[in-house]
């Protein structure tokens, strides 16, 4: 038995050529052909058989052009559907019309009677076509999967599930887990909220009201999973019908959004189980302008802090264009290198990695002689709230000394573009880190129109699953046995996904022509609380009665709630529903250029005091909360 499935396995690995497929078509249709004749003379041998041999050259050679026209050789027959029978079908007619063309200019040429075939000979034989050659098609799948979807094929156990929506999108999921072979799942039926639809069946399997099902309802049928298959759920929703769920021991899974389906086309692959980025009402994000085809099109392109969650994902977004070189930067040498080999294994071209600080001026001159970058996304920060409330010195470092050394020679080298990350943190700051982030954002702001490079800011907030954010942190904490820590009960915060983000900042590059600050549409903002309860829900564990929750109390430096605007901005839309511009208020730019200039140069003294009153001079906004810098915002 092992051997004849070890023989299986490897017969199912390979496919049937083309041109063998289109051979057996040609059989059946010689076949068809003479059956045709016998259903045509009562299945007597009473008309001309020298003649009928004579014609099954010449149908066999229209049959073959037919087929090869419509491509109906080329399907896979494993995996025959809808498409694959439209083809065939199209191939058949295709085939009649050429031999009652042929017949036509016989009879009326009186040409060869080899070209003259009865019309009742050719109508039926169309209909036995149709029947064999699409019946062929099915009767082979349907071995295939038969064979296979036995459980000892793989050595896999069938599991049972619903699928939770009977609309068009519950139907792409059935037909997307039924068409693959190797799943092992069977679809025992569908569940639905409307009414009109409970009750009845879709391709013979009953469409249940989830009130009936319950905890015996799942233990009698052996039901291991549900699917939710709902194109536009509200994220409120989804976490109602994943409780109820997981509440039963059931595993939840959900299709993605038609946007991100492959080739418009659902994948068994793409279904996934319920994650946390899941319930937080994010749409999905499609850019498909043409517009960045040629923002990007033979560009050289800097990329600082590569190897950081934005700057990696920005490098393989921009991996999607026809740059001409792009060349990663960073000093994190292990993540660097990670990239380069994902790069590589994914057969990436043109691109650069280079071990290098922003901060070296002498090191960054010499990349920027040597490659004379076009395009630079600036995305190399320290970013970490608490440790740089106690590390100013290496925040204005690398946050604002960084971003002079690349604007300054982005403006010597000509530069086209210079596309600053920001973050939320720099809007009416209370910590180090969002305060030199904001001069970061002045200081390319006064840079704007002294050279022919066009400075650009985006500004957004929290980005899911980024190194050292809240959500890895819970899954962890979670992996642990809890408790979940979080600082404040009532703190919020804006989040995006880390594609989402990257793909709105190269938007927001192509439509900048300088002096923009591009604030996002973050949506709604989550409570971290409830982000931790609902992360506890999802790993089938409940609060607080398997994982507790510890208030630990707000950070030197952190805002219970986070802005995108400072006081006095306001925005303007864009094309783009998710960009706007952030109208920022006058301010006296040499006046601010030369404070910054001076914080710059004092910096390396390590003054902490020093340094931090000269960052409030400088962002008279901002008001350090919970920090041992408050008392530098009473002598003021």
């Amino acid at each position: 038995m092992n051997r004849l499935n070890n023989i299986l396995v490897k017969l199912s690995k390979r496919y049937a050529s083309k041109w063998l497929v289109l051979l057996v078509d040609l059989c059946l249709v010689a076949s068809t052909f003479f059956l045709a004749y016998l259903i045509r003379y009562n299945f007597e041998i009473a008309f001309d058989f020298s003649k009928f041999l004579k014609q099954i050259p010449f149908v066999l050679i229209a049959a073959a052009i037919s087929f090869m026209v419509v491509g109906s050789h080329k399907g896979v027959v494993r995996y025959t559907g809808v498409k694959d029978v439209v083809n065939i079908i199209v191939g058949i007619n295709l085939l009649a019309t050429l031999l009652i063309i042929s017949t036509y200019i016989s009879r009326k040429y009186n040409y060869d009677s080899i070209f003259d075939i009865a019309g009742s000979v050719i109508y039926i034989h169309l209909l036995l076509n149709i029947f064999f050659l699409i019946g062929a098609k099915f009767f082979i799948r349907s071995i295939y999967h038969s064979i296979i979807s036995d459980k000892s094929f793989y050595n896999l156990e069938h599991h049972r599930i619903l699928i939770y929506g009977a609309g068009n999108a519950g139907m792409v999921t059935y037909d997307a887990i039924t068409n693959d072979a190797k799943s092992n799942i069977e679809i025992f039926g569908f569940i639905d909220d409307n009414s009109k639809k409970v009750g009845k069946k879709i391709n013979l399997l009953e469409v249940y009201d989830s009130k009936h099902i319950t905890t015996d309802f799942i233990e009698k049928h052996k039901i291991d999973e549900v699917i939710i298959s709902i194109q536009n759920i509200s994220s409120e929703r989804l976490l109602d019908i994943t409780k109820e769920f997981l509440d039963k021991s059931i595993k939840v899974k959900i299709t993605p959004p038609v946007q991100q389906w492959i080739d418009g086309e659902l994948q068994i692959s793409q279904i996934k189980d319920v994650r946390i980025e899941d319930l937080l009402g994010r749409e999905p994000i499609s850019i498909d302008n043409p517009i960045l085809i040629d923002e990007y099109e033979d560009k050289v392109i800097i990329v600082t802090g590569a190897a950081g969650s934005i700057g990696s994902e920005i490098a393989r977004k921009l991996t999607k264009f026809n740059y001409k070189k792009l060349i990663l930067i960073d000093v994190a040498e292990s993540p660097l290198y990670e990239l380069q080999q994902e790069f590589i294994q994914d057969e990436i071209k043109r691109f650069e990695v280079i071990i290098v600080d922003v901060r070296n001026t002498v090191r960054m001159d010499q990349i920027f002689t040597n490659f004379n970058p076009e395009i630079i996304f600036h995305a190399a920060a320290y970013k970490h709230v608490p440790l740089m409330e106690n590390n100013p010195y290496e925040a204005v470092s690398v946050n604002i000394s960084g971003t002079i050394n690349m604007s300054n020679l982005a403006i010597k080298y000509g530069v086209n573009k210079f596309v600053m990350i920001s973050t939320d943190k720099a809007v009416n700051p209370t910590n180090v880190m969002g305060a030199t982030k904001r001069i970061a954002e002045l200081y390319i702001s006064c840079l704007n129109h002294k050279g022919k490079t066009k400075f650009i800011t985006t500004r957004f907030g929290n980005v899911l699953g980024s190194n050292g954010s809240v959500i890895p942190l819970f899954k962890k904490q979670i992996e642990n046995g809890g408790p979940l820590t979080v600082t404040h009960k009532d703190i919020t915060r804006f989040f995006m996904t880390i594609p989402e983000a990257c793909s709105l900042v190269l938007e927001a590059a192509a439509m900048g022509n300088g002096g923009e600050i591009f604030v996002f549409d973050m949506g709604k903002s989550v409570k971290i609380f409830d982000l931790a309860v609902n992360m506890i829900t999802l790993s089938g564990l409940k609060y607080p009665t398997d994982i507790d929750i510890k208030i630990t109390g707000l950070r030197p430096g952190e805002k219970i709630y986070e802005e995108l605007l400072a006081n006095g901005e306001n925005t303007r839309p864009t094309y783009h529903e998710k960009i706007m511009i952030a109208k920022s208020k006058e301010i006296d730019t040499q006046v601010v250029l030369n404070q910054i200039i001076d914080l710059h140069e004092t910096n390396p003294k390590c003054l902490t005091l020093e340094t931090v009153t000269k960052i409030k001079e400088i962002v008279p906004e901002y008001i350090s909360n919970n920090s041992k810098f408050e008392a530098l915002d009473s002598k003021n």
